[in-house]
């Protein structure tokens, strides 16, 4: 899904480590509530298991992890953004999900040099909002790690 820079952008806006952060609409499958997850030996760093949704397994991945932030507390409640890449489903763990935002052209700036690290890295734009910032986060890059698993494990 490629959008033009002077197109309105529809984002599920979601909190990760005390930080706003968006994930495009379109790409978004289901949102629930994080119950279960089982681990799964020897996986990539970032993936936090595997859940079972409607008779599907959806691998999870935790957000703050892949975002160099701190674990979350052990009894923290936690949310499941379900996107779809390349027909397989993948969980984003987040700290909370909030509203969908149509956010006009003239909000989105470029991802600012001062944005280091894993950040950058997985960022794509950021919103200016009236009173804070909106990361829009790119879930390619951040399930970039995904393919290259599969691959190694098969051989």
């Amino acid at each position: 899904m490629t959008m033009v820079a002077d197109e309105a952008r529809m984002l599920l806006t979601l909190e990760v480590g005390g930080r706003l952060c968006g994930v495009p609409v379109p790409r978004i499958r289901d949102v629930i509530r994080c119950e279960r997850i089982a681990r799964v030996p020897m996986a990539p760093a970032g993936v936090a298991g595997v859940l079972n949704l409607r008779g599907r397994i959806v691998t999870a991945v935790d957000l703050r992890e892949r975002l160099g932030l701190p674990p979350a507390d052990a009894d923290a409640q936690r949310m499941s953004v379900v996107v779809e890449q390349q027909a397989e489903l993948y969980s984003l763990l987040a700290d909370s999900v909030g509203d969908v935002l149509t956010l006009p052209p003239e909000t989105r700036t470029d991802v600012p040099t001062t944005l280091r690290g894993a950040w950058r890295e997985h960022a794509v734009a950021v919103h200016r909002l009236d009173d804070q910032l909106l990361i829009e986060l790119d879930t390619d890059r951040l399930l970039a790690f995904g393919a290259c698993a599969v691959l190694e494990g098969r051989r």
